[in-house]
């Protein structure tokens, strides 16, 4: 069977309410804090991803029993020493950087060897950012060019250590704060501002953390060997999906969208803040905490004239994920749009920089880069009538969601290939897109 798709023509105005599946990066959080609670969990609204199923995939293998029933998941725990586990283990973490660095975090003191791997993409990403912190706790972690495979032998008699994060990467945070839990005294950590999702959990778990900050870094304390209880969690809607339906809607004439029960935290909604000060009209209603984050519905509706953006580079660590999306924007808009600093995206599943700048040139788009700052030339008048193809970029499930959303708003005959890579973090994306009303064949 072939994997790709064609769509031949835009889409026609909407105006409608959806919801987005749960947040991937709250869904392999709950599912790994639950393998290390005492007592049955169960979370609700799991997303139903291959990044999840591997994580649990990944708990099963360390002796942890989850069951699914119609409305939730129930996984059974055992403590911060609950996991039992045969010699020799391989865990296969599949396409997702957040389950393979963070469960390192949590074999720290397994005084068992595990390996490590993940499919072609993961395989060329960089693990020293995480590797060489958890070695300073006293394990035994060795790896291949700085990359997978990862094999990793923990201690009992783990120290904690100071800890200077300044990537911005709340991978690399994550997977020092799991491995604070398995460790005696106070681990300290210096973090450049990113997600914080797992110091949300550690306050609504009650586990011992103390976090201050300014503006450019958190301080956070952590005092290991506190087991904590089971939790029930509701995971809230991902702001990374509904990403790609902001701007379709954006771009789309006459057209409004209610995306319910989302996740504004604001270490996420970097991607609203920019749209916004490029003139789009966004607003968060019906605003509630949830367990220390902050869910909302997201109303947006079409806008005619963009603007260019000189894009704070203090947003990119919360817009991280969404800056494919936010250049098709840039590329409809009216002016220069200059965005700074966009390493990080070079080291996500495939150099997304590299990618983008490639589909924005084949759109006619100019754009200038140096080193890693560009400027995207926007075309408010930009209408597509040719033939794209879009394909050889790593099964890259942003770069499919990104192509898919520049075709459905700015015209021509697409084909795109490896679409069975949106199972990687949003299996519903196409049914979401074709209830708007796209047409996809």
């Amino acid at each position: 069977m072939t994997n790709h798709i064609v769509i031949k023509k835009k889409i026609t105005p909407f105006k409608k309410k959806i919801g987005v599946s749960g947040d991937k990066s709250i869904s392999i959080r709950s599912v790994l804090l639950a393998s290390q609670a005492i007592g049955k969990s169960k979370l609700y609204n799991l997303l139903e991803s291959e990044d999840v199923f591997n994580a649990l995939k990944t708990i099963k293998s360390l002796g942890i029993k989850y069951k699914k029933f119609n409305s939730h998941y129930e996984i059974t725990g055992y403590g911060l020493n609950g996991y039992k586990l045969k010699k020799n283990l391989v865990i296969d973490a599949g396409n997702s950087g957040t389950l393979a660095r963070l469960i390192l975090g949590l074999l720290i003191n397994i005084n068992k060897c595990v390996k490590i791997v993940g499919d072609k993409s993961l395989s060329k990403r960089d693990f020293s950012r995480v590797t060489e912190p958890l070695s300073l706790f006293g394990a035994n972690i060795n790896s291949s060019n700085r990359k997978l495979p990862v094999k990793i032998t923990g201690s009992e008699f783990l120290r904690p250590i100071n800890y200077f994060e300044k990537l911005g990467s709340a991978q690399c945070k994550s997977a020092v704060m799991l491995a604070a839990l398995k460790t005696h005294g106070l681990t300290k950590i210096k973090a450049k501002k990113s997600r914080d999702h797992t110091e949300m959990f550690f306050k609504h778990l009650n586990i011992p953390i103390k976090i201050s900050k300014n503006k450019k870094f958190d301080f956070i304390e952590i005092k290991g060997i506190s087991n904590f209880k089971s939790f029930d969690y509701i995971v809230p809607g991902d702001i990374s999906s509904c990403a790609f339906f902001i701007v379709l809607t954006l771009l789309s004439k006459k057209s409004y969208l209610v995306i319910k029960n989302v996740n504004i935290n604001k270490t996420r909604t970097g991607i609203i803040t920019i749209l916004n000060k490029m003139n789009a009209n966004i607003n968060f209603k019906n605003k509630k905490n949830y367990k220390g984050e902050l869910i909302a519905d997201i109303h947006v509706k079409s806008k005619s004239k963009l603007l260019g953006i000189k894009c704070p580079e203090k947003l990119n660590s919360s817009a991280i994920d969404e800056f494919l999306i936010i250049f098709i924007a840039a590329a409809k808009a009216k002016g220069i749009s200059h965005f700074k600093n966009l390493s990080e995206l070079n080291k996500k599943e495939s150099p997304r920089l590299d990618i983008a700048i490639k589909i924005l040139n084949k759109l006619g788009i100019k754009v200038k880069r140096n080193n890693y700052d560009i400027k995207i030339y926007g075309n408010p008048d930009l209408k597509l009538e040719g033939k794209y193809v879009i394909k050889n970029f790593m099964k890259d499930h942003r770069v499919l969601m990104m192509s898919c959303i520049a075709s459905l708003t700015l015209g021509g005959e697409w084909k795109i290939y490896d679409t069975d890579s949106a199972k990687t973090s949003f299996p519903n994306f196409f049914k979401i897109l074709k209830q708007l009303g796209a047409k996809i064949n």
